[in-house]
Formats: C-alpha cells, sequence, structure tokens
C-alpha cells in the first residue's frame, strides 16, 4: 500500500493543489485525507484476501468521492479567482 500509483485523478492540477496546500491548511488536512482514502480503496479493491465487508469499501467510496466533489471545489474556485484577478 505504499507505492504510489501513477495515475492520480488530480495529477493535471498539481501545481495548483501545491499552491493550496501551501496557503490553506484546511485545503491540505482534506487533500491528505482524499489520498490516504483513496490509497485505501485502491488497496482494498485490489487485493485478492482483503476480508473488509462491501459496506466498508462503499462507505470509504462515497468518502473519497466526497473528497473529490470538494477538492474539485476548491480548484475551481481557485482558477476563478486567479482569472478575476488578471
Amino acid at each position: 500500500m505504499t507505492a504510489k500509483r501513477p495515475f492520480r485523478k488530480f495529477n493535471p492540477q498539481q501545481k495548483k493543489i501545491e499552491e493550496l496546500e501551501k496557503n490553506s491548511p484546511r485545503f491540505k488536512r482534506i487533500y491528505d485525507e482524499y489520498e490516504s482514502m483513496s490509497d485505501e480503496l485502491y488497496f482494498h479493491e485490489n487485493s485478492h484476501n482483503s476480508t473488509i465487508p462491501d459496506d466498508f469499501i462503499d462507505a470509504l467510496k462515497t468518502q473519497t468521492e466526497y473528497l473529490e466533489d470538494e477538492i474539485g471545489d476548491w480548484i475551481l474556485n481557485n482558477s476563478k479567482s486567479e482569472s478575476e484577478a488578471k
């Protein structure tokens, strides 16, 4: 579970994410939680000997999707702010 997966949903926005992490401790906490949960979900979905109940995996999916939406909103709002400042 420690190996980083090559594909991440937010890889194309990595520069914006790094900027938001520097400027907002709240965003950094949310993004760190997202990465942790995403890694855990990936591990459980791809582990052939996992004894984790489906309900738990469904809850992980739901929480990960919620965090993805929140991160997407942060990125979108940050992009709008940059555009308005120009």
